[in-house]
């Protein structure tokens, strides 16, 4: 089977691919260090040709409600109409559990649209919602910080490691397209607020976490359940005190 990865050299991409490669499948790396280019569409009728899968975990280098916007909808067009041309069986996407529900986050309206294309592009398709990465709890309480405290919702959350993601993904992209929506999670629920502090205190950040119902999350409240899965999540394996004990990123995150 040949997939194309684009972004494929990021965090999840990079697992993913090398995954892929041990399965034997043919897998083109897409980003622009490879001479693809979403945005511009350089390379991508190219990489598109006899391509069975495409799986798509790009993001936006800004979150700027206009900026974020504009790189869904361009990336969007440019990758589907490719597959079009090239007659590809099944574009995978990676999103974010709660997506709908975060109207008023001018990100997550940027992956509404994206998801929007996807659904109406008439290629047969799966978009994965997964929980919140991890390796994503840093800059999460940077984003929340104001001098020595930080403010977060105690709203749920159900975090998962970026292997497992990969795992996950991985396995998806070489089945029979869902034309549909499936999730994807960690094994633990813990309030967002909680798990901050537990993270501050294991990395001997003098920080504070505020636990305040009406605390921000890119812009958006948050209300109890948003966060996490409604129906019956895939699960990964790794929970966080094993994902702390492996990761020398955790144990060396650097303070805002």
């Amino acid at each position: 089977m040949k997939v194309v990865v684009i972004g494929g050299t990021g965090l999840i991409g990079s697992k993913l691919v090398s995954r892929l490669r041990d399965q034997g499948h043919e897998v083109v790396v897409a980003a622009p260090s490879t001479g693809i280019d979403i945005l511009t569409g350089e390379g991508l009728d190219a990489a598109m040709a006899g391509t069975d899968t495409v799986v798509d975990l790009s993001n936006s280098p800004s979150f700027e409600d206009a900026a974020v916007m504009d790189f869904f909808r361009t990336a969007g067009r440019n990758v589907l109409g490719a597959e079009a041309k090239a007659n590809v069986g099944h574009h995978v996407a990676l999103s974010v559990v709660g997506t709908q529900k975060l109207t008023d986050s001018g990100y997550f309206r940027a992956k509404i649209a994206q998801e929007e294309l996807i659904r109406n592009a008439g290629i047969p398709y799966t978009i994965i919602h997964s929980t919140q990465f991890f390796e994503f709890l840093p800059g999460i309480i940077k984003s929340a910080t104001d001098g020595d405290t930080v403010r977060l919702a105690p709203a749920l959350v159900q975090p998962i490691a970026s292997d497992d993601v990969a795992d996950a993904v991985a396995r998806i992209a070489v089945q029979a397209p869902a034309n549909d929506t499936v999730e994807i999670s960690g094994p633990e629920r813990e309030r967002l607020s909680d798990l901050a502090q537990r993270f501050l205190s294991i990395t001997q950040d003098p920080r504070k976490v505020i636990s305040d119902v009406h605390a921000r999350y890119f812009g958006a409240e948050l209300k109890t359940n948003t966060l996490v899965p409604e129906g019956n999540a895939w699960q990964g394996a790794m929970n966080f005190e094993r994902w702390v004990e492996q990761s020398e990123f955790a144990r060396s995150a650097p303070r805002a």
